[in-house]
């Protein structure tokens, strides 16, 4: 039995509660463990609207995430041989035609899953629990010099132009009927509602951003995405002429999902994206 998408979904978001006091964010290693938070955090219900209906021209230079129909010839997603010998190009391609870059370089796979067994089984990671964006101003620069850290030439030609880093979500089991990806309109998000905050991961310390609340911002949500689905959305963009650079984001319970819901099995490919 599917959830209703009569709309909008209310759900609880995770915000971060105030400015005062340290914030550190420690992912999660895979194999059933769990994200930690350390800050002042608080729950807000917040209306999230079927981008289906509402939003079916997003954009990802506006909205900050656009979902594109999107059939891989990847049969298990599971398989790290099959990512590296076939998604990888296949997202190339799709970025290349939906944004016109010049160059596409795949940097990370993560795999998520809402249940406690799959990722112990399995070494997924626990879905996002906060509102959060991946990069900062600074962090994405960073990323880009440490991907090319063996050709530095490379990386400082590379920042002389434009590039953004671009998430790509897609489940990789049932249809997602609980624990959705949500997403902000990154045209209600003002600056001053990110703030910075140190990322201690088990081989590199970085720096995303976590999000206060705001009434105005405006959530989204595609509502029972498939495997043969990806939705796309900006995590950093070092252009600021106006376009959406950072979109945050989160999963969230769905309090109208049936109690034997599937549990949510989703990939998330990061991408370096020249222009």
């Amino acid at each position: 039995m599917a959830a209703s998408t009569e709309l909008p979904l209310k759900a609880q978001l995770k915000f971060l509660g105030d400015r005062s006091g340290p914030r550190v964010y420690i992912p999660s290693k895979g194999g059933g463990d769990r994200t930690e938070h350390v800050g002042n955090y608080r729950n807000h219900e917040v209306e999230i609207h079927d981008a289906r209906r509402e939003r079916p021209a997003a954009d990802l230079d506006r909205e900050g995430f656009r979902l594109r129909a999107h059939k891989s010839e990847v049969p298990d997603f599971y398989d790290d041989e099959a990512l590296q010998a076939l998604y990888h190009a296949e997202l190339t391609t799709l970025l290349e035609r939906l944004t016109g870059c010049r160059r596409v370089d795949v940097f990370d796979d993560t795999r998520r899953s809402s249940s406690s067994a799959k990722q112990r089984a399995l070494g997924s990671r626990d879905p996002a629990g906060i509102v959060h964006n991946d990069y900062t101003h600074a962090s994405g620069e960073k990323r880009l010099l440490d991907f090319f850290a063996d050709a530095p030439d490379v990386a400082q030609r590379l920042a002389q132009r434009r590039f953004a880093i671009i998430n790509a979500w897609r489940p990789i089991g049932a249809p997602v009927v609980d624990h959705p990806l949500v997403l902000c309109d990154a045209t209600t998000v003002k600056d001053d509602d990110l703030l910075p905050v140190e990322r201690r991961g088990r081989d590199r310390i970085g720096e995303l951003q976590v999000a206060l609340f705001d009434p105005d911002q405006r959530w989204y949500y595609y509502p029972r995405m498939t495997r043969d689905e990806v939705l796309l959305f900006k995590t950093y963009d070092s252009a600021t002429d106006g376009r959406a650079r950072f979109t945050p984001h989160s999963s969230c319970k769905d309090p109208r999902a049936p109690a034997d819901a599937p549990a949510r099995e989703s990939l998330e490919t990061r991408c370096l994206v020249f222009y």
